[in-house]
């Protein structure tokens, strides 16, 4: 469908569709690509007359993860479409994903036609009991009159509180049905966070006064820094109350892990060659603990064993239920920037002196674990053996990291590779995880979303081959829609975490964790993409600046020794 040049999204428009009234109201609220199959094609058809570009993915749960992807980098909402039945249900997983971890997303998803409902119908399915453990909202709208309002109601539940995915069903037939697009509304909802909500000022102060009296304090920062923009307030937080600050794995990059205050992730891979196995008697004897934008889940607090039971805890979180979950903790509710900026003016008025005489000495206890960090991963991380270890291979992406780098993991290992392993550059860097259900073959796919966000960064994905064998297809997704990311393939010939689980629980593991060999850099080459196999540790760093500065995707597969496993603190004393 090409675009009239009379036209003007500003003026009202009769006799449209009702899929020109949603396509409006998606450019209303600065959607300027959607990722979606053809379906629902009425839609899809209309988006062109608004600028919204389709970035047409291979299957839908990748499609949702792209989506995923697409939000965390831009701030704004990420929009996916899909057809009913099947396609539908293949977003659950995504979606629930983006749920666990206040990312907003649209659904956007065609119904059989109005008449035929509740009449076996081809692919009908009941959407609403589908999506209910995966979404803050799901309606059907089935009024062309009220296209807009749902698309608005949609959007607000997304970002509004604590952000997450939305779910608009619409009948294939109210798709076609004719409208009148009158523009009464005229508010941009599709960004994130809607509304910045203030903490109550008097716990801010009470806060201000547990961290000035501290003897030890320590700052823990989750993921909800990253979705509050909040990095920028931290950082301030941190220089001017020389607060020492460890991260989630989902808040790797809220600060400057080369800053002499930063610890690093300090989660679940505290054990032999951790980037923070050093440090842990520092959190261990930390008697006020602020606790930022954390869910405290299980691999964020190493099964709940991590944090010190003796500790008085503060918790900044948007969502009240979230505080005091699985620590009692001062409820400091609200958006993380703003509640960081209040904290730092309190504690400004009490007086930094304290917290600077203590300054030095923290550091130099930071600086000696990880010293002794780097002593003790020396021979993996410099290791030439062959095949190679993906220590080695993580020590030639920092080669090539800079500060507008976008790293993203997939499940399991990957992610825990990244964590360790590489060093955030600046306050705010963007290492995507999917942590919060941690599916595997969702690496490649949100690397796809994120360029998308950001086309001029560099974006960078880890994978291994276990979780590369669900997305294969999307490697000519990303040739087609013009995606150049580097994909890091670690190619073990093993479900590496699975065998090593199963060793440490039963002593034993099941063949089904081994796999053929598969030549990955061929099937990449098939798609179109570059396709190359690295097997010497010289030859990684010129593969990935050669990678960096290509025009498609370049899969870059490295052999790595089955044996390297990322210090999963539960793994210590078995292997």
């Amino acid at each position: 469908m090409s675009k009239p040049s009379s036209f003007k999204a500003a003026e009202p428009v009769s006799n449209a569709s009702a899929a020109v009234a949603i396509a409006a109201s998606l450019q209303r609220h600065g959607v300027t690509a959607t990722f979606g199959q053809s379906l629902p094609s009425a839609l899809q058809l209309a988006n062109p007359l608004f600028g919204i570009r389709q970035v047409a993915y291979r299957t839908e749960n990748a499609g949702g993860v792209m989506a995923d992807g697409y939000a965390r980098i831009s701030h704004k909402v990420g929009v996916v479409t899909a057809q009913n039945g099947p396609a539908a249900a293949l977003l659950v997983a995504p979606l629930a994903e983006a749920l666990k971890v206040s990312v907003p997303v649209v659904a956007i998803v065609q119904e059989v036609a109005r008449d035929t409902y509740d009449k076996n119908a081809f692919q009908e399915l009941d959407h609403f009991a589908l999506f209910s453990g995966c979404a803050k909202w799901v309606r059907r709208v089935d009024r062309a009159s009220r296209a807009e309002d749902y698309v608005d109601m949609a959007f607000t539940a997304a970002t509004s509180g604590r952000p997450g995915p939305a779910v608009l069903l619409c009948p294939a037939d109210f798709l076609n049905e004719a409208a009148t697009i009158a523009n009464k509304r005229s508010a941009n909802l599709g960004h994130y966070p809607l509304d910045r909500v203030a903490p109550d000022p008097a716990q801010v102060e009470r806060a201000a006064e547990l961290l000035a009296g501290a003897r030890a304090p320590l700052v823990f920062a989750g993921g909800g820094v990253h979705l509050s923009d909040a990095a920028g307030a931290l950082a301030a937080l941190q220089e001017e109350a020389a607060l020492p600050v460890a991260t989630t794995n989902m808040g790797k990059g809220a600060v400057d892990e080369t800053h002499p205050l930063s610890l690093g992730v300090a989660a679940n891979a505290m054990g032999r060659n951790g980037s923070t196995r050093h440090l842990r008697p520092m959190i261990e004897r930390a008697d006020v603990v602020l606790l930022i934008g954390t869910r405290t889940n299980q691999n964020g607090t190493d099964s709940w064993q991590l944090y010190p039971r003796d500790a008085t805890f503060i918790h900044i979180d948007l969502d009240g239920q979230e505080v005091g979950r699985n620590y009692e903790a001062l409820r400091v509710v609200g958006d993380a920037r703003l509640a960081l900026e209040a904290l730092l003016e309190a504690l400004r008025r009490r007086g930094l002196s304290a917290r600077h005489a203590a300054r030095a000495a923290v550091e130099v206890e930071i600086a000696e674990g990880k010293r002794r960090f780097r002593d003790e991963a020396a021979a993996v991380v410099t290791s030439a053996a062959s095949p190679l270890r993906p220590e080695r291979v993580m020590a030639a992406v920092d080669e090539v990291l800079t500060p507008e780098t976008i790293v993203v993991g997939d499940a399991s290992y990957s992610s825990l590779w990244i964590t360790n392993y590489l060093v955030s550059r600046k306050a705010g860097q963007r290492f995507l995880t999917p942590r919060g259900l941690a599916g595997l073959g969702w690496g490649l796919p949100m690397a796809l979303g994120a360029k998308v966000a950001a086309p001029e960064a560099p974006v960078i994905c880890i994978s291994g081959d276990g979780g590369f064998g669900h997305c294969w297809a999307e490697l000519e997704t990303a040739r087609r829609m013009k995606l150049p990311v580097v994909l890091i393939l670690l190619n073990n010939g093993v479900l590496g975490y699975q065998k090593d689980a199963e060793m440490v629980k039963f002593g034993a593991h099941t063949d089904a964790v081994f796999f053929e060999s598969v030549d990955h850099a061929g099937i990449a080459r098939s798609c179109g993409c570059h396709g190359r196999r690295v097997d010497r540790a010289e030859d990684l760093v010129p593969a990935l600046r050669e990678a960096l500065s290509a025009d498609r995707l370049t899969l870059i597969e490295v052999i790595t020794d089955p044996a390297g496993r990322p210090p999963v603190t539960y793994y210590d004393g078995h292997f």
